[in-house]
């Protein structure tokens, strides 16, 4: 049986196959079973009672909400049986069919009965003994099977039916895409195309590390002997303390690249197309081929196959070629390319062969395209060879293979819309339907961008010549081409081209919002916004019928001139509102020119167009989400103190500086806890007044009780009359000395005896940024305060039954909350905020001045919590190392899972330098700082760029980066030579292409002048001061490294440079040449389309393993890869995780060989989706590296590890608490093949590293200092090994106490080498008695047994092992059940540190 992944063609367009997954084994047990389990378990896993009142719990459930028809995993019992349903229909079962090829034996093949004719197809094509037929046709006993039927529609095909393939005649189009899939088989081992970032092929290295695939060779190699010949010395730039950061390593060469020549040329003839009486003898096209014997030979394509004909080449001189067509003699007339080419040529016959055995050999996963491209920001020098695909490629606009739709270009608007009118009602349509959304929304930004880098690169006419090229608006392939620039003064009072630059990626956003509460009705525009060579461009599909009518005509909603002229819709508010809750968007009335109140559900940008094909459309969304205060400074306006303390609000470089949606989320999630917690202590009031049955409310002194929170009435001072109870409120006082919910959980029950009932007003400017909680400490308010339950009880019986059962006391209490909290509603928890606040033009109707007030003050709030909450809350997940930033990338993504925007970097950065903890926070200080600086030269390098001409682009780049990184102080460029005469002559039509600057300005940038604009471009975006005139000074403070910051320029800014050791340090010459600069890449924004349904398993999954049910988590997250690869195809980011998952639960579940599988997948697949460099990538490989070694293949094992130190020591060099676990892992195993020097270099690198970040006191220390003394102790150096385990002793001691189990081992340790120690001397003193006739009692010295090291292993790595049997399970379930009770009575705090090796923390769910 052939599985089925490995045969996936890498270049099949539209081949998604549904069963990627189930065939391949991918760790899919029985799906039939699992599938019906899961669904069930998946009902209301993650759906939590609190859920009910907040709007839009997290972007997963904005979908739910917005449709009810999707709500697969509702907790109704209809529900279920539904599911099984769905759930069956997907998971038919396959059956095998035998295959017949001319002149091969049959074969069987498993298929499933929901592919299509045309997945089979591509497995032929990619088959090592089919590979070179691509124009036949499958036979059913005679009958011609339809492309694209599926299988199970086909009448008679059943378990065991033979089908055969026939070889069908050609026609130009077959015969075209013949000879590309024979291209495409002899390149198939070039990595060329990754380099060069084309078709989705991108670069992995890891079978290199592991020689080739890890599946055999665990039984391929004899245990016995494996320790002789392991070489473990690691090069020396990977030891400790080596300064050196070689490039070359980063790319190691791969023997298989070394590509074995089958044919010297092939190319399509000068003498196509054939003439009118060639073709009526079948003539289709003809071409010349070199062959590796230096024959010359020219061939005719026609309908029956290809042919030699008699065209002669004499003397091989171009000149006396004769050109004829009619067959040679003999003419060895083939169906295919391959098999004519073996007949005439033997060297290709051998060669081509061993070149398909290789390419089927491969990782499917190295071949399968990714779904977006991913560039590589280093390349060897790649030798230019002649290829006529892709030359033909060049010069035609392709139409005819790229685009599977006969006769026309894509229309792009009309598949992006069309797919999301996709049917949803059940889960196979909503898989169906989301893989159509998921394979256009790649498409349409792989267009995008080549549409776009066509346009700056001039090669795309205007719409508009006539204008200047700013101005120049672009169509190409149905998508709409603008420039990021300020046109027509139309963003004048929003910051000219700085608000140009920004609103396109606001612009994004919004629509990624809209797109993900996907509104049936509502359309938005598909839209990639590309940076390239210094220009922004901004790629949409078009609306129907837009570009035929003035825009005043189209908008019936919103406005086009920032609110001046306003219109709106009945249609488009009914659309609007339904996305309204999710987004948090509040209905609002704003004035037009004529003074009438005009009714809006957005912001007034956005426009509302129906199109000509009748849908409504949204377009302009960049103020979908409110406006950031902190960056809008406004006359009249006071912002609250937490923000005013950090110094805002300050200028910013344009108006449309928006909070993230992420923010947004987190803030409303804050509050709708505060008003549980003030609905809960009133309630409490309320029954301590009915049982005191005391008519005067009971009004106490409350100041003394230690409130943890604002909201539980920070000194409620009551005066005479209760209705003026005012709530003061001083957040960030406490926000510092933040004492944890549970202590004062006892005394919750007094305070709240003391609190009167609020029931009058509540000042609205008594605002509740109180310290935000983490997650967990939420969790544990429910418990702690004693009214919770009911008040989440009652709130939920208000939102069922329009409050009319309910008493008036708890009605008043809900409102007394909801006035407090901000809530648009005075029945229920509902936070929205007003988009079009504080917009220059917008005028709102006296009638709502109070509503604007209240709507300003939550803008304050919201703006006040991110500097009080979110910029301490990250600072503080720094500190405990829950979020690990290791590069520019990952700490963008901190910030911005936290709702913190980049412009926020300065602040977050002098936040950190007044925590007390700095020495702490070096790695994060450090990896802030180089993110600023990169980021500012690419602020500076974006209009450098603008002014270069194509010609000069090489020498202006290496000009740049040897002024930001090159030691060599009068850094000169070279101006191409012919530059002067050039000038003259094209002063006319200069204008043509968008960069008409002058064009020699950036020659004459130097050094200093770059430094000195780098810090002034800090001081003014970033408001952050550097102090330093150059790249030294900036390496010497901050302990950069210069290849971590070419690194990130590079990779920012789209640079490609030529892979090869660049001395930055040289003050004599500078260190880039032209030469270095390969290529420049566009930086592409899109939006990414989520598999709903896969992730809500997915995160099924993990919530079962962390409640320690892990056979079932297991289950849960298979059905979410199987769902997953539906959706995605075989790669995709989300998989990737999956996989990872599902590998850590194989090897904890004791399955190594399935772990070491599954994980292999996941370092290939991030290797090719994120990066052979992503820090992901680099966790991957370590995790890979513990399978390996449990696996017994430690050679391999120790290349990993040493293969990711390289990696993570060029992004972010040695000094980093990530590196201390990865020196760890390096040291044990060395231990374990005794090597014991180096291993000490590495453990007491971990040591140092440890202690550093985690404070000489912790746990993590202790364990550092044992694996230290085992290495000691090992040497026999008895001395050592005690120092460092009595240190270890000491902490275990302080932390955890004398009875500790951890405390014990380590006192018995101490025992044990003492004892060493005492034999050790007595040997020693009776030597120098005796002498050479000694009585020595042999010593025993333990070379390190492979279980202990890999349990160390486990340790450090937080795992812990399962033997499954029934019994554990239950134990370990029990043990989960205790800790959660443990939590309620609020002892959990102490508890983590002092088990660190229990299951929660050993899994860390990603």
């Amino acid at each position: 049986m052939v599985s089925k992944t490995d045969d996936i063609p890498a270049s099949v367009p539209n081949c998604n196959p549904v069963n990627l997954a189930y065939e391949a084994g991918d760790g899919v047990q029985d799906s039939n079973e699992t599938s019906k389990t899961c669904l069930k378990d998946s009902c209301g896993c993650e759906h939590s009672a609190d859920t009910v009142m907040v709007n839009g719990n997290g972007a997963h459930e904005h979908t739910e909400e917005a449709d009810s028809k999707q709500d697969g995993n509702s907790e109704m019992d209809g529900g279920d049986d539904s599911n099984e349903q769905e759930v069956i229909v997907i998971q038919d079962t396959g059956f095998t069919v035998k295959i017949q090829a001319p002149g091969t034996e049959p074969f069987d093949l498993q298929v499933s009965p929901q592919e299509m004719v045309q997945e089979i197809h591509q497995v032929l094509m990619d088959r090592e003994d089919t590979c070179h037929r691509t124009c036949f046709s499958l036979q059913l006993d005679g009958n011609v099977l339809d492309n694209f039927a599926e299988l199970k529609s086909i009448e008679g095909l059943q378990e065991g039916s033979l089908l055969k393939v026939v070889e069908e005649p050609y026609t130009v189009r077959e015969a075209r895409i013949h000879v590309r899939h024979i291209r495409d088989l002899l390149k198939s081992l070039d990595p060329s195309d990754s380099y060069n970032g084309v078709d989705c092929n991108s670069l992995s290295f890891l079978s290199i590390f592991t020689d080739g695939d890890l599946g055999d060779s665990g039984k391929r190699k004899k245990k016995g002997n494996e320790l002789e010949q392991i070489d473990c010395t690691p090069p020396e730039h990977i030891l400790p303390g080596s300064k050196d950061r070689p490039l070359i390593p980063l790319q190691p060469q791969n023997k298989d690249w070394k590509p074995m020549q089958c044919l010297k040329v092939l190319t399509m003839s000068g003498w196509n197309p054939p003439p009118g009486n060639r073709k009526m003898h079948g003539d289709l096209m003809y071409l010349c081929m070199v062959t590796v014997e230096e024959r010359h030979v020219s061939v005719t394509a026609s309908t029956r196959g290809f042919y030699l004909n008699q065209s002669v080449n004499i003397s091989n001189s171009s000149t006396t070629y004769t050109f004829n067509p009619k067959p040679a003699n003999p003419s060895f007339l083939s169906h295919s390319l391959v098999e004519l080419l073996s007949q005439i040529s033997p060297t290709f016959k051998k060669n081509f062969t061993a070149l398909q055995k290789k390419r089927v050999q491969r990782h499917p996963f190295e071949r399968i395209a990714t779904p977006f491209q991913v560039y590589s920001w280093t390349a060897p020098q790649v030798d230019h060879a002649m290829d006529c695909v892709r030359a033909e490629d060049a010069y035609t606009s392709r139409l005819g293979y790229e685009e599977h739709i006969p006769g026309q270009t894509r229309d792009w608007n009309e598949e992006l819309q069309t797919t999301r009118e996709l049917p949803r009602k059940n889960l196979p349509e909503r898989l169906l339907r989301e893989r159509a959304i998921f394979k256009v929304h790649s498409d349409f930004a792989a267009a995008a961008t080549r549409g776009a880098m066509a346009v700056i690169d001039g090669n795309v006419m205007a719409i508009n010549p006539g204008e200047e090229t700013r101005m120049q608006m672009f169509i190409w392939n149905n998508i709409f081409f603008s420039l990021g620039f300020d046109v027509r003064d139309h963003y004048r009072e929003l910051g000219g081209d700085a608000a140009a630059h920004a609103a396109p990626t606001n612009d994004l956003n919004g629509v990624r919002a809209y797109g993900a509460v996907d509104v049936e009705g509502l359309y938005t525009l598909g839209t990639v916004v590309v940076d390239y060579r210094g220009y922004r461009v901004t790629a949409q599909s078009i609306i129907p019928g837009i570009l035929e009518r003035e825009q005043e005509q189209s908008v019936i909603y919103g406005s086009i001139d920032f609110g001046k002229t306003v219109v709106s819709h009945s249609k488009y508010l009914e659309l609007l509102e339904k996305t309204s809750r999710p987004l948090k968007v509040q209905r609002h009335n704003v004035l037009n020119e004529k003074d009438e109140s005009v009714e809006l559900c957005s912001s007034v940008e956005c426009k509302g167009i129906i199109g000509n094909d009748g849908r409504h459309y949204i377009l302009d969304l960049l103020r979908t989400f409110p406006p950031d205060l902190n960056f809008l400074p406004v006359d009249g306006e006071e912002l609250s103190p937490e923000s005013k303390r950090q110094g805002f609000p300050r200028q910013h470089r344009h108006r449309l500086a928006c909070l993230r949606q992420e923010l947004i989320e987190a803030f409303v999630e804050h509050r709708y806890l505060l008003f549980m917690k003030m609905a809960a202590l009133q309630l409490m009031q309320q029954k301590v007044n009915k049982e005191a049955k005391a008519d005067i409310p009971a009004i106490t002194e409350t100041a003394e009780a230690p409130s943890e929170s604002n909201a539980d009435a920070t000194q409620a001072t009551a005066s005479e009359s209760p209705s003026a109870t005012e709530v003061s409120t001083d957040s960030t006082s406490q926000a510092e000395s933040n004492t944890s919910a549970t202590s004062q959980a006892p005394t919750a029950g007094e305070e709240n005896s003391s609190k009167p009932a609020t029931n009058g007003l509540v000042e609205p400017t008594a605002t509740l940024n109180g310290e935000c909680k983490s997650p967990l400490e939420g969790k544990e308010l429910e418990e702690s305060i004693p009214g919770l339950a009911q008040a989440k009880e009652l709130a939920e019986t208000l939102v069922a039954e329009d409050g009319s059962c309910i008493d008036p006391k708890s009605r008043e209490v809900v409102l007394n909350a909801c006035k407090a909290v901000g809530s648009i509603s005075n029945t229920s928890f509902d936070i929205r905020f007003n988009p079009d606040l504080f917009s220059p033009g917008v005028r709102f109707p006296e009638d709502s001045t109070d509503e604007v007030q209240k709507q300003k003050q939550l803008l304050k709030d919201a703006a006040a919590f991110l500097v009080s909450c979110q910029i301490p809350s990250l600072v503080k997940d720094c500190l405990d190392h829950s979020a690990l930033p290791m590069d520019g990338a990952t700490l963008t993504e901190a910030l911005r899972q936290r709702g913190i925007n980049i412009r926020y970097l300065g602040t977050v950065l002098e936040f950190v330098d007044k925590t007390p903890a700095k020495a702490q926070l070096e790695h994060f200080y450090r990896i802030g700082i180089s993110e600023l600086i990169t980021r500012c030269a690419k602020h500076i390098f974006k209009t450098y760029l603008q002014g270069v001409e194509l010609s000069a682009l090489s020498a202006a780049v290496s000009h740049f980066l040897n002024c930001f990184l090159s030691s060599f102080p009068d850094a000169v460029a070279h101006l191409p030579p012919d530059e002067l005469v050039s000038r003259r002559k094209s002063r006319k039509r200069r204008n043509r292409i968008p960069g008409s600057g002058d064009n020699t300005a950036w020659a004459s940038l130097t050094p200093s002048e770059l430094w000195k604009n780098i810090a002034s471009e800090a001081k003014s975006y970033y408001y952050f001061t550097i102090q330093c005139e150059s790249v030294d000074q900036v390496v010497e403070k901050y302990g950069f490294q210069k290849t971590t910051l070419l690194r990130e320029i590079s990779v920012k800014t789209g640079i490609q440079i030529l892979i090869k050791e660049y001395n930055f340090d040289s003050r004599h010459k500078p260190a880039f040449t032209e030469e270095d600069i390969l290529n420049i890449f566009p930086v592409v924004k899109h939006v990414n389309p989520k598999a709903s349904d896969a992730f809500h398993f997915f995160q099924s999954g993990q919530a079962k393993v962390q409640q320690g049910f892990l056979k079932e988590g297991c289950e849960l997250i298979n059905e979410a890869l199987n769902l997953f690869n539906n959706v995605y195809g075989a790669m995709h980011v989300e998989i990737c995780a999956c996989l990872r998952l599902l590998a850590r639960l194989n090897y904890i579940m004791g399955d190594h060989p399935e772990a070491l599988s599954n994980q292999q997948k996941a370092v290939l697949m991030s290797e090719r989706v994120l990066g052979i460099e992503h820090p992901n990538t680099i966790q991957e490989y370590m995790h890979l590296a513990l399978y390996c070694f449990a696996n017994g293949q430690l050679s391999t094992a120790l290349r990993l590890l040493y293969r990711a130190r390289y990696l993570m020591l060029l992004v972010s060099g040695e000094d980093h608490p990530e590196m201390a676990l990865l020196d760890s892992n390096i040291g044990l195993v060395l231990h374990g093949v005794m090597e014991y020097d180096l291993s000490l270099r590495f453990l007491e690198n971990a040591l140092t590293i440890n202690t550093k970040y985690h404070g000489s006191r912790s746990l993590k220390v202790a364990l550092s200092h044992h694996l230290v003394a085992r290495v000691y102790e090992s040497k026999a150096e008895f001395r050592s090994a005690l120092q460092h385990e009595k240190e270890g002793y000491t902490i275990y001691k302080n932390q955890m106490g004398e009875a500790h189990e951890k405390t014990k081992e380590s006192s018995e340790f101490l025992k044990y080498l003492t004892q060493q120690a005492v034999a050790l001397q007595r040997t020693m003193n009776e030597i120098y008695k005796n002498g050479s006739n000694a009585s020595i009692t042999p010593l025993k010295f333990t070379a390190p047994s492979m279980a202990s090291v890999l349990e160390q292993l486990n340790i450090i790595n937080g795992i812990i092992f399962i033997p499954l049997s029934q019994k554990d399970l239950e134990n370990l379930k029990a043990e989960v059940q205790r800790r959660q009770q443990l939590q309620e009575l609020g002892k959990i705090e102490e508890l983590t540190e002092e088990r660190p090796l229990e299951l929660e923390d050993k899994i860390p769910i990603d």
